[in-house]
This record gives C-alpha cells, sequence and structure tokens, in this order.
C-alpha cells in the first residue's frame, strides 16, 4: 500500500482548487458544478434523491453507478433532452469498455479493460488525461470467461467528491511471476496521479491460481468513509472461487470481509449483480448474491441465492432467499444477477434468472421463503445489472426488454406495469425519459408506457449490460470503445 503524504496532499487540494476558481464560468448554473461547490459524496444518498430541485440546485454530476449510493438511476428531471442530438464522440480508447462513464464537473471518466483510466472532456470528448494502471490479464491465461482480448477494469469506479479521488480495482498480471492479482487505486481526478494503491486480493486468494477464478465485475461504491468491492467469478463459473465482498479504508489499511459460501466445500455465490453496484441506504449495505454449490435441500443454507443486508462493518444483519434456493444454485437461476431496488419507503424489488420477482420488507427480509409477494413468470428472460425506481415505481433491465413494475404501499403487493421489446440494459431516469441500451442504440423510453420517444445509434457494446448515464447535461453512452455524448434542444 502506497499513499501521499498529508502534505502532498494539501498543496495538490490547493493547486486544483485554484485551477477549478480559475476556469469557473460567470453563469449561476455552471458555477454549481465541480469542485468549487459543496460536494455530495456519493456515499451517502441526498435527502430527497429522485426529488426535482430548481435548476440552479440541480446536481450535474454523476459519481457513482446508477448516480447514487441508492442505485436508484433518477437523473436530472428539468434537463430539456427533447429532440435529442449528438454533441460529440470520443476518440476509439485503448479497451473494451464494461463500466458506466462518470461525470464529475468537466469531466466524463470512463475504464477500460486495458487497465486504463480516462478523463474526457465534457464539452468536446477529448483526452483530458489518461493513466495506464497496469498490465491487464490475457484472457487465455483465465480458466474461463467471455472478457476478451485482455481482463482490465471491469466494474465502474467510484469518486469520493470530498477528496476528489477516483477509486477503481484493476485485475493485474505479472509476466515473470505468472500470477494475476487485483489491485485497489485512488486517482486525483483532477490530474489522474495516483494517491492510493493497495493490493485488494480477498484472503486465500493465491496469485498463481485462485486469482484467475476471481473477476471484479461489480461496481464499487463508498460508504462510511470505505470503499466497497465485489468479487465473483468468470463467465462458465470455474475454478474454485467464492464470492467476497470488501470494504477498505479510502485512506488504504487494513479490509473487512464478508463471503457467502464459505462452507467446507463450498464455492461461488458470486457478488455480481450485473456490474451493478452494492446499493447503501442509511449506512447499511445491500447485495444479492448469485447461486452456490449447495443443490439439495439437506444442504446447509450458505446465504446463496439472495438479498443481504450488512452493516457498514459487514456483519450481517438479514438474508431473504426464495423457498427453493437450492433448486436455483442447481440451474443457474439465481437472484444475484441483478441488483435490490431498496425503495424509499422500505419496499425491496428483487428479480434475477429465476422468472419471479420479488417485493420484500425491507426492515424483515424474511430469511428463506418468505415475501411479501410475487410475480411468476415475470420477464422471460435473465434480469442483469442495475435497476431505475422512484417513488414506488423500479424499472428492471430485462434482457428481453425493460420490465416497469409498481408496488402497492398499502397492499403489499406487486404488479406489473409495462414491458418493452426496444431494449433491455440497465435503464436509468432523466429529463422526462427512460434511458437504456440495447442492439447498438440508445433509446429514450416514456416511463409511463415504456413507448419509444427518441432512438440514437451508437454501434455494438462490449458487454450485455451497459448502462447510460446523464451529467453536465448529456446523455452519455458506451459503445465498446468509445464514449457517445447527446444533448436535448
Amino acid at each position: 500500500m502506497t499513499r501521499l503524504s498529508t502534505l502532498s496532499r494539501l498543496l495538490a487540494g490547493v493547486g486544483l482548487a485554484l485551477a477549478v476558481a480559475a476556469c469557473q464560468p460567470t453563469s449561476p448554473a455552471a458555477s454549481t458544478r465541480g469542485a468549487s461547490r459543496p460536494a455530495t459524496s456519493p456515499g451517502t444518498a441526498p435527502p430527497h434523491a429522485g426529488t426535482p430541485a430548481s435548476t440552479s440546485l440541480e446536481s450535474t454530476d454523476w459519481t457513482a453507478y446508477h448516480r447514487y449510493a441508492t442505485g436508484s438511476g433518477d437523473g436530472p428531471r428539468r434537463l430539456d433532452l427533447s429532440n435529442l442530438k449528438r454533441a460529440w464522440t470520443s476518440p476509439r480508447l485503448d479497451g473494451s469498455l464494461y463500466g458506466e462513464p462518470l461525470v464529475y464537473g468537466r469531466d466524463v471518466y470512463v475504464a477500460t479493460e486495458n487497465d486504463t483510466v480516462y478523463a474526457l472532456s465534457a464539452a468536446h470528448g477529448t483526452v483530458v488525461w489518461r493513466v495506464h494502471l497496469g498490465r491487464p490479464v490475457p484472457s487465455g491465461d483465465l480458466p474461463c470467461g467471455n472478457i476478451e482480448p485482455t481482463v482490465g477494469i471491469t466494474g465502474t469506479p467510484v469518486i469520493d467528491t470530498a477528496r476528489n479521488e477516483l477509486f477503481v480495482v484493476a485485475d493485474e498480471y505479472s509476466v515473470s511471476a505468472h500470477a494475476i492479482h487485483h489491485e485497489l487505486y485512488g486517482l486525483s481526478t483532477a490530474t489522474g496521479d495516483v494517491m492510493l494503491r493497495q493490493n485488494a486480493d480477498p484472503p486465500g486468494v493465491d496469485r498463481a491460481g485462485t486469482a484467475g477464478a476471481l473477476l471484479q465485475r461489480a461496481s464499487l461504491a463508498l460508504d462510511a468513509g470505505s470503499v466497497i468491492i465485489g468479487y465473483g467469478g468468470n463467465y462458465g463459473d470455474c475454478g474454485p472461487y467464492h464470492g467476497w465482498l470488501e470494504s477498505v479504508p479510502v485512506t488504504g489499511g487494513t479490509a473487512r470481509f464478508f463471503g457467502p459460501d464459505r462452507g467446507p466445500g463450498e464455492r461461488e455465490g458470486a457478488i455480481w449483480m450485473g456490474g451493478g453496484a452494492p446499493v447503501i441506504r442509511d449506512g447499511d449495505i445491500w447485495v444479492a448474491v448469485g447461486n452456490g454449490s449447495v443443490t439439495s435441500a439437506s444442504g446447509p443454507y450458505d446465504d446463496s441465492d439472495s438479498v443481504l443486508e450488512l452493516s457498514s462493518s459487514l456483519r450481517l444483519l438479514q438474508f431473504f432467499a426464495p423457498a427453493r434456493w437450492y433448486a436455483d444454485n442447481a440451474v443457474d437461476a439465481d437472484l444475484g444477477s441483478s441488483v435490490p431496488a431498496v425503495l424509499g419507503d422500505g419496499f425491496v424489488v428483487q428479480a434475477g434468472k429465476s422468472r419471479t420477482a420479488y417485493l420484500l420488507d425491507g426492515a424483515r427480509l424474511g430469511g428463506i421463503g418468505h415475501p411479501l409477494d410475487t410475480i411468476p413468470g415475470f420477464c422471460g428472460n435473465d434480469v442483469d445489472g442495475g435497476v431505475a425506481f422512484s417513488g414506488t415505481t423500479a424499472y428492471l433491465p430485462c434482457e428481453s426488454g425493460v420490465v416497469a413494475v409498481a408496488v402497492n404501499a398499502t397492499r403489499h403487493t406487486i404488479r406489473q406495469l409495462w414491458r418493452t421489446s426496444a431494449a433491455g440494459g440497465p435503464p436509468v431516469l432523466g429529463g422526462g425519459y427512460l434511458w437504456t441500451i440495447g442492439a447498438g442504440a440508445l433509446y429514450a423510453l416514456d416511463p409511463a408506457t415504456g413507448q419509444v420517444r427518441q432512438r440514437e445509434v451508437i454501434g455494438a457494446a462490449a458487454t450485455d449490460f451497459p448502462t447510460p448515464s446523464i451529467g453536465d447535461g448529456l446523455v452519455l453512452a458506451p459503445s465498446s470503445d468509445e464514449v457517445h455524448a447527446f444533448t436535448g434542444s
């Protein structure tokens, strides 16, 4: 682990503040952007996340997967995104894009499977800075998987606005040692300078063996001054891996860990959520866990195929698993392919690969087999990635097309509102539309009906679960190795 000295960090902060002040425009709306305004860390949801604010106060940043620590994907509402037009397309980057673009101040941040982090100008899409962190892992050196030709940075980074620091985990390969490891970095958002570097391998991970079976697929989150990291396996669930949730102080130091499927002879139990991030609500951490290795009713329950709530110290507080969790495990029909929608009124909506959507009581998850309500036959396909939600309506990323569901808070029931066949990527809200990516295009859907209102071609994505973001007046959509930016009228 390495850390800048306190004096160096203070000097860097002073230099950044002066640089930002010198570049500030004079318009009232623009002057609320960047490091010059009070920071809102994604580690804590705003008091009224998703509630429209006045135009001058509405944040232009998007600093975590699906914007807020709650994962709501609820973007700026007063932004006019009608009559969409292309603002810019970035240069081709040096590797595939699996994460969501982030926006902070006047820069857009993305990371590639070549272990490179880019800051792009939000105004023009040009490269402001780039940092190549290490040698990515050749795909052929992994026991299985579907990311090619290299595996580098897969999960979306997270930005700590109080520190002006971007955190990212890189899969790295040592040629001389033929070894794979996972490295946590903290980078200056202004310059890309490395402010933190620390090995992030979970306990018992052998760099020459088991590290290759472990993939850092989930996006990063911030909670209680720590970076929250989720681990799962490669596509194919090969090798002796276990899922892990890791918490590392933003200043570096001793990490905490929680691992499902940790019994003798057990494996799997991925925390990957289709690339979505752990949800932070009132300081607690919510994740969904994938299929485990126990496939018999007589086997011990192992925290797999579940929704878990953990404290900031990674102590398990409560869980939910379907009554036939072991049967789900046997056929890879787990809940862990998507992110829990932890609604503000205390309900939780969760769906995965089992073709069932569950409504849960967030205060009493109920353990095994006690949902409030279900929608059997849901989606007809897998639900993969982050959700979007506002109030008691949630929009779930069904691979066959986004599905909208509504919770009846009085009756404790859930029902399907609509389903689109246009696209099924993890959706976000903003400017009066629901935005999703599919079949090489960015779609703007009517949140009330699911009807397509706008469509823009961006080209094929590198991942099955690409997700757009909205910041600095732009809708940002990743294709395989480019970022596409659009503005409204």
